[in-house]
Formats: structure tokens, sequence, C-alpha cells
């Protein structure tokens, strides 16, 4: 391709006359909003383990995995995909969205590799998360002195 027609062919950038100003208030709005969304559906699910934790006799063990199964249910239905794209991080990083990206990589894989994507699709999908968790406790255990109680 001849250097005029890709000079000719550009993407204009801000600088240029006749593009809009950059609208930093909007931007800003709209991340305080999703902010809030994520911060106060987050809160929710973490309010909801919170009294199951002190009405019931259950342990907290339990309690985290009846969120991932429930994370992986409520994704099977249908129904967590709407809440995600609704608080984004207010309901991944809870421990139910554990539960979703295990489903959400399963199903993927199924219709990517059939059946056996039933096998490796949840473990692919949460591999980086999985890693992350080991590597940061590794490193904490060794910046950490411990000690007996």
């Amino acid at each position: 391709m001849p250097i005029s027609s890709r000079l000719n062919n550009r993407k204009p950038v801000r600088g240029d006359v006749g593009i809009a100003p950059y609208n930093t208030t909007k931007r800003r709005k709209t991340m305080l909003y999703n902010i809030f969304k994520a911060f106060w559906v987050g809160g929710i699910l973490c309010v909801i383990a919170q009294i199951i934790i002190d009405k019931t006799k259950l342990t907290p063990a339990r309690i985290m995995v009846s969120y991932v199964v429930a994370g992986a249910f409520l994704t099977l239905i249908g129904v967590y995909d709407p809440i995600v794209k609704y608080a984004g991080a207010g309901a991944t990083v809870p421990i139910i969205g554990f539960g979703y990206s295990l489903c959400k990589g399963a199903i993927k894989a199924v219709n990517e590799k059939g059946l056996m994507g039933v096998m490796t699709g949840g473990i692919t999908a949460t591999a980086g998360g999985i890693t992350a968790a080991i590597l940061f406790g590794y490193l904490a255990a060794l910046f950490s002195k411990p000690r007996l109680k």
C-alpha cells in the first residue's frame, strides 16, 4: 500500500478539527455508578452469607461450597448472567463468582469440544485465578513470620 493512501485513510485523533472533545465528567459519573452497582450487589451477597453464618449452625466452609454450587446452578439456568452484566466485579469477585466461572467455562468448552468439555472447561476457565491464589499464598508464606498460638 503506498504511503499517500495510508495517510489519507488514517483514523482521526482527538486533536483533529471536527472531533468532539473528550467528556471526562460523563465518564467519571459512569465509573462512579459502576462502582456503586458493584458495591451494593457484592455487599448483598456478603450480607446473605453473614446472616446464614449467624442464624444457622453451618460452618463457613459449607457456606462457601453452597455459594459456589449456587453460582454454578444460577449460571446454568440463566439467572446469574444478568446479575453479572449489571454488577460486574460485584457479582464475580465473591466466591459465588467462582461457581459462575466454572459453569461458564464448562458451557463454552462443551459447545467447542463436545462432552469432553465438561471435564476441561471449568478448569481452563479458572486456571488463572487458581494459579494466582497459589502464588500469592506461597509469597505470603515466604514473607510472614509464623507464630504459634
